[in-house]
């Protein structure tokens, strides 16, 4: 008897940001979307390719301002709310 397969769309690594992990996806999905090797980001953002694999996998100890200078180079950017504001309607 077959069974029709349930696809479940990929979870997007963007959005609300809680935990070290879940910026290094989004900053690793946002390499991968343009396309850049992890030694030419790093370049472009004045950092080490060690530095930036850590980052992409999680490391919560990461240097700030390098991550501000690898997002910066990869186009992305932090915003921050009070939570009582709830920019996102995420809160019910």
């Amino acid at each position: 008897m077959n069974h029709p397969v349930t696809k479940i769309p990929p979870v997007s690594p963007y959005g609300k940001i809680v935990t070290a992990a879940e910026l290094g996806r989004a900053i690793r999905a946002k390499r991968k979307d343009v396309a850049a090797l992890q030694e030419v980001t790093a370049a472009l953002s004045g950092v080490g390719t060690k530095f930036l694999s850590q980052l992409e996998n999680g490391k919560e100890t990461a240097e700030l301002g390098k991550v501000l200078r690898v997002m910066r180079a990869l186009g992305l950017e932090i915003y921050v709310y009070p939570r009582s504001q709830d920019p996102l309607g995420e809160r019910k």
